[in-house]
């Protein structure tokens, strides 16, 4: 009998936006990986359906810009649908904000402002840690935040982690579904794309993008050791 090489369908929204630490993990476990843009296919996705994980990532458009952007109505449905089936799916940022929107929660702009930078999470309170979650809570990490919406923690969901600003920053449902509003997957060379590819947000936050890049340099190297651990770890839970 043949085994089936296992399968990994990710969602992308902008090209510079990508699996980033995940990618060599998933290869290394044997995983075909096929990348999607989402706002240029048709939707239902077959192989969202059949794929042994789907991965939801980021993206500079929120949830509620269906009216600009309608492949995001699709895309909602289509995660809601491997919900349902419970089956493995990872969202990051606008992957976590739109499964949130799939599971009914309110997703909306943050009162606090965009949570752009380098900071540590702090686990849910009065929720016990994980073993495969623990590496991203360990003292002293700090972790990369783009975002300026948050999301309400849907019904049913296990809550994992906040910020100062952000009390939902990530999670789970059962052993199938992982929502994170960090970044876990970046790494320092990768983010330059991103100093680039949103030059006019930072402009407009009056953020400079040297001191972006120097926070980076300072604690990209250890959420890379963290994120390996959890990446394996996480992988050997959820399949």
């Amino acid at each position: 009998m043949i085994n089936r090489r296992k399968s990994a369908l990710i969602l992308s929204h902008i090209a510079f936006e990508d699996l980033g630490t995940l990618d060599a993990p998933l290869r290394e476990r044997g995983f075909s990986i096929e990348s999607i843009e989402v706002s240029t296919v048709r939707f239902p996705l077959a192989q969202a359906e059949s794929c042994d994980l789907l991965v939801v990532l980021g993206g500079p458009i929120g949830v509620y810009d269906q009216r600009d952007y309608p492949f995001l109505k699709d895309e909602i449905a289509c995660i809601g649908q491997r919900l349902a089936a419970r089956k493995p799916i990872l969202g990051i940022c606008l992957g976590a904000q739109l499964m949130a929107a799939a599971l009914g929660a309110r997703v909306y702009p943050g009162i606090h402002g965009a949570e752009i930078g380098w900071s540590p999470i702090q686990a849910a309170p009065n929720a016990p840690t994980t073993e495969w979650f623990a590496p991203l809570l360990a003292s002293g990490l700090s972790l990369f935040h783009w975002h300026g919406d948050t999301f309400d923690l849907p019904p049913g969901a296990r809550y994992l982690a906040k910020t100062e600003r952000y009390e939902n920053q990530a999670f789970a449902i059962d052993d199938f579904a992982l929502a994170l509003q960090f970044h876990p997957e970046v790494t320092a060379d990768g983010l330059e794309s991103w100093y680039v590819g949103h030059a006019c947000e930072l402009h407009h936050a009056g953020i400079r993008v040297e001191s972006l890049r120097s926070a980076a340099r300072k604690h990209a190297p250890a959420l890379e050791e963290a994120a390996a651990r959890f990446w394996t770890l996480w992988l050997d839970y959820i399949l």
